[in-house]
């Protein structure tokens, strides 16, 4: 595992900060087809209600779980995550060193391999 300059640092935290806002613009979207759905008629009060605690609930307890308590020592692991969750793009590492865009994206890169080795499988 390599260490990350000072400056790489800095660039992970941005990169971070870029999947954590995305990941605020998903909970956004969430509640507001909740409330769209009761706007709508769709769905009476107190269900509006409690789904919409429910959706506000469970998008801050997956965001905290991935976000909080985040040292420098686990950015290459984070990033390395929200790339494989499709929240950050392999375009948003191009600041970083060769040798630390190989490290973050090697388990996304096995996991693309996995994933069209099974799809091979199950066509034969």
């Amino acid at each position: 595992m390599s260490t990350l300059s000072k400056r790489e640092k800095k660039i992970a935290r941005e990169v971070i900060e870029k999947g954590l806002q995305t990941e605020f613009a998903k909970a956004l979207n969430d509640a507001d087809t909740v409330l769209q759905n009761w706007k709508n008629k769709e769905t009476d009060n107190r269900a509006a209600y409690h789904l919409l605690f429910d959706t506000v609930k469970d998008n801050d307890k997956h965001i905290a779980r991935r976000y909080d308590g985040i040292t420098g020592s686990k950015y290459i692991d984070t990033i390395s995550e929200k790339l494989i969750a499709g929240v950050i793009s392999i375009c948003d590492l191009k600041e970083f060193r060769e040798e630390t865009q190989n490290e973050i994206t090697m388990p996304y890169r096995i996991r693309k391999k996995n994933q069209l080795l099974n799809n091979t499988k199950q066509t034969e």
